[in-house]
């Protein structure tokens, strides 16, 4: 199983930036083939001081290996998303991979 997690900051100078991200993540990234778990969605707040609450959106995927996230990687759709949803909308991301 290979795990690959991404957590987006949104522009906050675009309105809406965070539901143009989700919509964006259903449109192109769900349809890709290969993801066996595909979760996205918004930061929830938290009482506890060791959870992070800067970002926005959030977004779990699994794969069955590393070689299924690396082609998800170079999927078109997947670099569609980048250059129409992500570089417009999001100010930065970081991602953490792991088996």
């Amino acid at each position: 199983m290979f795990s690959h997690v991404v957590i987006f900051w949104t522009k906050p100078e675009i309105e809406n930036s965070a539901d143009i991200l989700l919509a964006g993540v259903e449109k192109y990234l769900r349809p890709i083939p290969g993801v066996r778990f595909f979760h996205v969605g918004r930061m929830v707040t938290s009482p506890r001081s060791v959870v992070e609450q800067s970002y926005q959106v959030a977004l779990n995927l699994v794969f069955d290996n590393k070689q299924g996230q690396d082609e998800y990687q170079v999927h078109p759709l997947h670099i569609e998303f980048v250059e129409k949803i992500f570089k417009p909308n999001c100010a930065r991301a970081v991602i953490y991979d792991f088996e």
